[in-house]
């Protein structure tokens, strides 16, 4: 089947760039949400950043302000880490993990996790990706992936539950903040 093996290959294959060739001078709000668009993983057009998002994230704490209306690369490395992470976790949930990542590690170690982590996500469904699936079994298909996410999403909630109350900041996940 054609689209698998094309929905293989993209997932085995389209990354962000690495932290050292993220632009290394600092860009306006336009130029990042460009950029960004080229950068992200997604399949799906419509989960590209908009300059509101990225307004909402500073504003939430998540990402710092610009420096004079400019984007340097720790900022672009966190927007790229948002841009896959906001399909699978809450602004709160993300707060968290990037508190814990500021408190532990420097912007680029953080991204370099960030990369590592997807490359070996990206690649392991890519995997699971058979082209010679027949359409009588795209049905089980779909709901392996869909089950392997929900255990996923589960497991990745209690263990930032567990990372919150370990390293003090399981307010962060409280849903009045």
């Amino acid at each position: 089947m054609e689209e698998l093996t094309q929905l293989k290959q993209r997932l085995a294959e389209v990354r962000p760039d690495s932290f050292e060739r993220l632009p290394d001078i600092p860009l306006y709000m336009d130029q990042v949400v460009s950029y960004l668009a080229r950068q992200s993983v997604s399949l799906d057009a419509g989960d590209s950043l908009t300059p509101a998002m990225i307004n909402n994230y500073i504003k939430d704490g998540l990402l710092h302000r610009a420096h004079g209306k400019k984007y340097d690369q720790e900022h672009l490395g966190l927007l790229t880490a948002i841009s896959a992470l906001k399909q699978v976790l809450s602004v709160r949930e993300m707060k968290v993990l990037t508190a814990v990542g500021r408190e532990g590690w420097d912007s680029k170690k953080q991204y370099d996790y960030f990369c590592k982590y997807l490359d070996e996500s990206m690649s392991s469904v890519a995997d699971q990706l058979d082209p010679e699936t027949s359409d009588y079994d795209l049905p089980k298909l779909v709901l392996k992936l869909a089950m392997q996410s929900y255990a996923s999403g589960l497991a990745c909630r209690q263990v930032l539950s567990i990372l919150a109350r370990h390293t003090g900041h399981e307010d962060m996940l409280e849903k009045n903040k």
